[in-house]
């Protein structure tokens, strides 16, 4: 029975960075890991095979929404080219979800899908929670209040960032919402091991009266929808002001004129972003620059070594609340092209 750990999160709580950080540690050789993206272009899988070459990306949607039957379809693959010796060997399977993911559906498929708990055991779900963030996060999201009360580990990121009295009472009320997961703290450099981590077994009679109710739900669906074994479309599970778009520029960027912008994007609608990611091809520059925004907040920038394909255009994915892709891409374009004032 090969073991399987689920990392989720808000969007840009770090799970990537986390992952990163855990991928090069030697206790993680021999492990798959399957990276689902919310949105037309996937970045995650490429910002991990720096550090691990067998990323597998599941970006056709959310994984709790719309790719279900690829997740088990993806992992029954995975074992039999194991088998056959297609693959390289693995011992453990590390599932990356979006940051709106309803972990319910997930951890149920996994739990009681024939055609893979004769193979696959579900070990735990780890959450991240920014040290910053989580609060607001916690009180405007759903998804990350399910994330949160259901894990089997809580890991609060960015602790180096946060002021002290926001991170403890964020602490106490992980505490409350979810008294028998272990909390952790993380940093960009430091964090829980793999093995602190990976080391759970998911029990839902451990956990609080909502996750009981809240995986009887999907039990219930499960049960109404199936058809000749085939899923029923899923319900709809997020906000429909949620959208996920990309931005491309052909051409290299001016970096400080591209700052310059995001600075006034985030500064008037920095609520509405719920995230930013994106890698950037800057005049002048031969390497790639990694940018990372939550929000109002807009972390130090990241040089990469190397750019990870021959696509040298710049990419950035967004991920928004009631801010349409038109108005983020008629800004964009008009400020890198000097045309605004």
């Amino acid at each position: 029975m090969t073991p399987v750990s689920i990392i989720t999160g808000f969007l840009g709580s770090g799970k990537t960075t986390l992952l990163r950080r855990l991928l090069a540690h030697p206790d993680m050789g021999e492990t798959a890991v399957l990276v689902n993206e919310l949105g037309e272009v996937g970045l995650d899988h490429i910002l991990l095979r720096k550090v691990d070459e067998d990323i597998i990306l599941l970006n056709s949607g959310c994984l709790c929404c719309t790719v279900r039957d690829d997740l088990v379809e993806t992992l029954e693959e995975l074992r039999a080219k194991r088998a056959d010796g297609t693959i390289p060997p693995f011992k453990r399977v590390v599932i990356e979800t979006t940051g709106l993911a309803d972990p319910a559906p997930i951890l149920h498929t996994l739990m009681i899908d024939k055609a893979l708990t004769r193979h696959y055991r579900l070990l735990g779900l780890v959450t991240t929670v920014d040290s910053t963030h989580g609060g607001q996060q916690l009180d405007d999201h759903r998804e990350a209040v399910k994330q949160t009360a259901m894990a089997d580990r809580i890991v609060l990121t960015k602790s180096d960032l946060a002021i002290g009295v926001t991170r403890d009472a964020l602490r106490r009320r992980l505490v409350l919402l979810n008294p028998s997961a272990t909390l952790f703290t993380a940093s960009v450099d430091s964090g829980p091991s793999p093995n602190e981590l990976f080391d759970a077994g998911f029990e839902a009679r451990d956990k609080t009266a909502d996750v009981r109710a809240w995986l009887e739900e999907e039990e219930h669906h499960d049960s109404h929808t199936h058809h000749d074994h085939h899923h029923a479309p899923s319900p709809p599970r997020h906000d429909d002001l949620v959208s996920s778009f990309c931005l491309f520029r052909e051409t290299p960027l001016d970096w400080e004129v591209f700052a310059e912008w995001l600075e006034l994007l985030l500064v008037n609608r920095g609520k509405q972003i719920l995230r930013i990611k994106g890698i950037l091809n800057r005049d002048g520059h031969a390497k790639p620059l990694v940018v990372h925004g939550v929000q109002h907040v807009f972390y130090p920038p990241v040089e990469w070594p190397i750019w990870p394909d021959t696509d040298r255009r710049s990419k950035i994915v967004f991920i928004t609340h009631d801010l349409p892709r038109s108005a983020v891409e008629k800004s964009f374009h008009a400020w890198m092209d000097g045309g605004a004032t």
